[in-house]
């Protein structure tokens, strides 16, 4: 078997090593045209059977009929890459590679008819590798689970892959579920610039460059995997990446705010630093629950706000606000006025960049990329926001009204 580093890209090195340690059982790929995660998750797959006895594999598509041009001919590839053609059969009528020495075996699976794969059977061991190729294809997030449910089974540890170039709309479910991070996942970016020189030909490099001349947006999304927007997004300046703890270190104009919930809308708080000079809103932190008394909630603020600033909060609830005063909080009412939602996300758009980092906010994340104008019910857009899933942007709204006060809206 050749040697993997010759196989595997440098920029799926951390993945690999996180497979071979253990301790995450989904692994988010997402990246552009040509980056190589498909290519990666096949050759893990083959190793990954090889490696450990007694644990299979399952390749799923949403579509049935995609399969053979896709995965079956991209797994096939990574055995003949992998030099261990001798040790696998491949059985078409099955839809199955075989590895030889064990019986142990590589399926592949629509996902059309999800009870289907109740049926399947296995003479010893468990599937221990799952991957969902495209998996944006599939409905959402409550059908992978469901999926997920059937197939983790009989099994301590399980390896699961989920490969996909972003839609472009944030609020694409995929999208929204590499927000949503837990401990036992792992979410990566490629892009074909991560790739080795000389990995995918002149011709595909040529073709790239042809794009991003003719146009940017639509390279930045093929190529690059970035979330580009789409019609009706209200806010197009939002950039998701992680702020290091030094940068917030370095943070001198910091301000809080509230949005009030409890039973059906959620209670959030927010902190950021605005950068006036140049024009640039970092978000990096958030409270973001239903259910939350304000007592509880107070509670929370202050392990975050130890120098105990000025919170800005929504006028719409004076008592809240003066109970937050009994506990020691700095909280004040938020002016209100005509036209103030409508002045205040003016002013968000108008910012050169609005930087949330997706770990530490994802609900924030989640609501600023997913916001958009009110639908007309035919195919266009009304001049509108929406009074929904727009608590953390209140919430900002609150927080920023004296700098908002300072600087007109260009």
């Amino acid at each position: 078997m050749v040697r993997l580093r010759k196989v595997i890209a440098p920029s799926f090195f951390s993945v690999h090593r996180q497979i071979r340690e253990g301790g995450k059982s989904h692994f988010w790929l997402k990246g552009g045209r040509g980056s190589g995660k498909s290519s990666f998750v096949s050759l893990e797959m083959v190793l990954g059977v090889m490696r450990e006895r007694n644990t299979h594999g399952i390749v799923l598509r949403k579509v049935a009929s995609y399969l053979r041009q896709s995965v079956v001919e991209q797994i096939r590839w990574a055995i003949d890459i992998l030099d261990v053609g001798e040790m696998w059969q491949e059985r078409v009528s099955e839809m199955a590679f075989y590895y030889r020495p064990t019986g142990q075996k590589i399926l592949f699976r629509g996902g059309e008819e999800p009870q289907k794969l109740k049926s399947m059977k296995f003479p010893q061991g468990y599937p221990k590798w799952i991957w969902y190729e495209e998996v944006d294809e599939f409905s959402g997030a409550e059908e992978i689970r469901s999926i997920n449910q059937t197939l983790m089974r009989g099994g301590e540890e399980f390896c699961i892959f989920y490969t996909f170039n972003p839609p472009r709309g944030p609020e694409s479910w995929v999208n929204q579920a590499v927000l949503q991070r837990d401990e036992e996942m792992m979410v990566h970016h490629s892009t074909y610039l991560d790739l080795p020189e000389g990995w995918l030909g002149a011709p595909f490099y040529l073709e790239a460059k042809r794009l991003q001349k003719a146009d940017e947006r639509l390279y930045r999304q093929e190529y690059l995997g970035e979330v580009t927007g789409y019609r009706g997004q209200v806010f197009s300046n939002v950039v998701l990446r992680p702020i290091r703890e030094e940068e917030i270190q370095g943070f001198w104009h910091v301000s809080r705010g509230v949005d009030w919930g409890y039973a059906v809308d959620p209670f959030h708080y927010t902190v950021n630093h605005y950068d006036r000079k140049r024009r640039q809103l970092y978000i990096f932190y958030e409270i973001h629950q239903t259910g939350l008394s304000n007592r509880r909630a107070a509670e929370m603020i202050r392990k975050e706000n130890l120098e105990n600033g000025v919170i800005f909060c929504d006028s719409a609830e004076p008592k809240s606000i003066s109970e937050f005063c009994t506990y020691g909080l700095r909280a004040v009412a938020a002016k209100k006025g005509a036209r103030s939602v409508a002045y205040g996300i003016r002013w968000l758009q108008d910012l050169e960049e609005i930087v949330i980092d997706p770990v530490r906010c994802p609900k924030t994340a989640a609501e600023f990329s997913g916001y958009h104008f009110q639908e007309d019910g035919r195919g266009g857009f009304l001049g509108r926001y929406p009074d929904r899933d727009n608590h953390a942007i209140d919430a900002v709204r609150y927080s920023r009204q004296a700098d908002m006060e300072r600087v007109k809206v260009r």
